[in-house]
């Protein structure tokens, strides 16, 4: 006797998940100058390396004699794959499903990538494109009744930091729990132009202080990388993912390990004659702190 039908199943379910929140919201996700959480994770990871934890996870739809007929999966998507040869985890949002929004994600999948990356002692890649809290109306609709967003899982956040690399990128409009997640890292980065992150949205601030800012003037790269709430802005998606690469490039994997070795192409005997005078006798007087840096590294 052959298990080929339940295997067969379970690859029509994953097929499934992999439609997101279905053709007509990845069009619109990309109409809107930004890609979809699997293409993220596609550029993001060395080919073939990416392993997907949770892809089943999520609401079936089922016929009157029990069948499967509809999967909408989880919009968050959380695995390890290789970044440049070195494993890592990530955490990716799905706007295509409820904008991202976190009581849609299954709470325990996002906790689980930040427990995959402890106890795996692995960097953390957080593609963050969503909303946070919950106790939204489509809650309600489902669940009968709305509650105080919880935190599960925020202890694993902090003391990721004291562990292991954590990155994040702001990838579309970010708000509340999904902000928190962008700076509680140790390098963040927000895509000029098609992400915004903020504590509470436009509506909201029109509700609470009479005021009406778009999206961009609440929450908008430049406004962030002025503000220090985000480390670097980037001009697209690409150039986001490539700036997280390089970060983890130069550091370890954890706090156990030395970081990786290179090459270097600057001589340990060459020496720069402009550092005898660019720190002036007068301590009054002011000097530029980059040329020493532009001199030693």
């Amino acid at each position: 006797m052959s298990w080929e039908p339940e295997l067969d199943e379970l690859r029509r379910r994953e097929e499934l998940a992999r439609r997101m929140g279905g053709e007509e919201r990845v069009a619109r996700q990309h109409a809107s100058g930004r890609l979809t959480v699997r293409e993220r994770i596609e550029r993001l990871f060395d080919p073939g390396s990416f392993h997907e934890t949770g892809a089943l996870a999520g609401r079936g739809s089922y016929d009157e004699s029990g069948e499967l007929v509809d999967f909408l999966p989880a919009n968050t998507v959380v695995g390890r794959g290789r970044i440049a040869g070195r494993r890592a985890v990530v955490q990716g949002d799905d706007f295509t499903i409820r904008g991202g929004a976190a009581d849609a994600a299954i709470w325990e999948k996002a906790v689980y990538a930040e427990r995959m990356a402890h106890d795996l002692r692995l960097a953390l890649v957080r593609l963050v494109d969503g909303t946070g809290g919950g106790g939204s109306v489509k809650t309600l609709e489902h669940a009968g009744f709305s509650y105080v967003p919880p935190l599960p899982g925020f202890d694993l956040v902090v003391r990721n930091l004291s562990v292991v690399p954590v990155v994040a990128a702001a990838l579309g409009p970010v708000a509340g729990l999904g902000a928190a997640r962008v700076v509680c890292s140790h390098f963040s980065v927000i895509v000029r132009g098609t992400a915004q992150l903020f504590v509470a949205g436009p509506p909201v601030v029109a509700a609470a202080m009479g005021e009406a800012p778009d999206k961009e003037t609440l929450g908008g790269a430049r406004m962030q990388a002025r503000a220090g709430a985000v480390d670097n802005v980037a001009e697209d998606e690409d150039d986001a993912l490539d700036q997280l690469r390089r970060f983890l490039s130069y550091l370890p994997s954890n706090v156990w390990e030395a970081p990786p070795a290179v090459d270097a192409p600057d001589p340990p005997e060459r020496r720069d004659e402009d550092l005898l005078s660019i720190v002036p006798r007068d301590r009054r007087q002011p000097y530029k702190m980059r040329r020493i840096v532009d001199a030693v590294f």
